[in-house]
């Protein structure tokens, strides 16, 4: 008996996934286990296994669709069975007339679309035949509109050459734009493409949108004196042999870390029916990837080294940008971190990561002239 292959549910916030690619075709052999296909989720690229032995019969999800879960996006059968030709998953029948309706829906669409545009070329038309003739502009009497005169004169134009095909012979600015194309000096306009929005930049927009709308914020202001900070960091990496590299980064996580343990009030989340107060201390590291910001947890932070840190951090960072985390190195999460020092940002106001009570937003340290004990001294603050 044949096998529906579903879209499956990959993280606790998916209602649907973007499958990214068939690594099979039909016909092809596979096992249990046996990589099917990759799907883009709100949070990362994750891989679709065979769950059981077969042949892959037909493939019906197509490659760059957003699906819904429990979708049929492939049917496998047994080697050597005969599938009956009128066999049609359910799904994914209901898949193929929503897809119908739509195309009777985009035919309406393009009448309607075609039908204005040929009315708007009737009125178009009408425009450029006004009830007098066209006028010849002549150097000492030229009607042109202020916009048309001044991309004439950027553009060289002599405008006395020119035919207006505006009220009453005016010259417009289509005019001008016309005559530099029939010189050579052609307008290259750029190109307007529409890219679609991906899994996780949906989920993004959705949830900081919510945040912003939803949760108060208010936000606190401090500068740190980093000289001590970066003496440390220099002297360790300069005994560290190649096993590891100290990261500014890694000093703050380590700092949040500690202030969280010391500080339970803010190792909170909040609920509409109650407070959770954490008993570890989680902490959401953000990491930029080219399909949107994801934050990758440290988990239980205070507890390990600051070469421990690093390396787990590098190691997430990695995956994140590869887009092969596992859901639980994303999900969950006490306190979130972000850092834009690295690209000379001074400052700035983060998003709150919901349900999460508080949020630490890093900006780049510069050196500046500071008063202690009453001498003046250069710092990195």
């Amino acid at each position: 008996m044949p096998i529906d292959i579903l879209m499956p549910q990959l993280s606790p916030t998916m209602s649907e996934g973007r499958l990214a690619g068939w690594k099979v075709k039909e016909g092809d052999v596979v096992a249990s286990g046996d990589i099917l296909a990759e799907v883009e989720t709100d949070k990362a690229t994750m891989e679709v296994e065979a769950s059981d032995d077969g042949v892959i019969h037909k493939i019906i999800g197509q490659a760059g669709k957003d699906i819904q879960i429990g979708e049929v996006i492939a049917i496998l059968k047994e080697e050597g069975e005969e599938v009956a030709k009128d066999y049609e998953p359910t799904s994914a029948v209901a898949q193929v007339e929503t897809e119908e309706k739509s195309e009777v829906d985009d035919e309406k669409t393009t009448t309607t679309s075609k039908s204005k545009v040929a009315s708007q070329t009737v009125v178009r038309e009408a425009r450029l035949a006004p009830d007098v003739p066209e006028v010849k502009a002549t150097k000492g009497d030229v009607k042109i509109s202020p916009v048309a005169r001044k991309l004439a004169e950027a553009n060289g134009i002599d405008i006395s050459r020119l035919i207006g095909t505006g009220p009453k012979g005016r010259i417009v600015k289509e005019d001008v734009e016309q005559s530099m194309v029939g010189s050579g000096a052609a307008i290259h306009r750029g190109q307007n493409t529409k890219e679609v929005h991906a899994p996780m930049r949906k989920a993004i927009a959705k949830r900081l949108t919510e945040s912003k709308q939803e949760t108060p914020h208010f936000y606190l202001n401090a500068s740190v004196n980093m000289n001590a900070l970066l003496d440390a960091r220099q002297q360790l990496n300069a005994r560290a042999n190649g096993q590891y590299k100290l990261t500014v980064n890694d000093f703050i996580i380590k700092a949040c870390a500690v202030a969280l343990r010391d500080n339970p009030d803010s190792n909170v989340s909040w609920y509409d029916d109650a407070m959770i107060r954490y008993g570890n201390v989680d902490i959401s590291v953000a990491v930029a990837t080219d399909g949107g910001l994801i934050t990758p947890i440290l988990e239980n932070a205070d507890q390990k080294s600051l070469v421990k840190l690093s390396n787990e951090m590098k190691d997430l960072a990695s995956k994140a940008r590869a887009g092969t985390l596992k859901p639980e190195e994303y999900q969950g999460g006490n306190f979130s971190l972000s850092n834009l020092g690295m690209y000379s940002v001074k400052n700035f106001s983060a998003i709150i990561n919901p349900p999460q009570a508080a949020i630490l937003a890093v900006g780049g340290a510069e050196e500046r002239v500071i008063v202690k004990d009453g001498q003046m001294q250069v710092a990195s603050v």
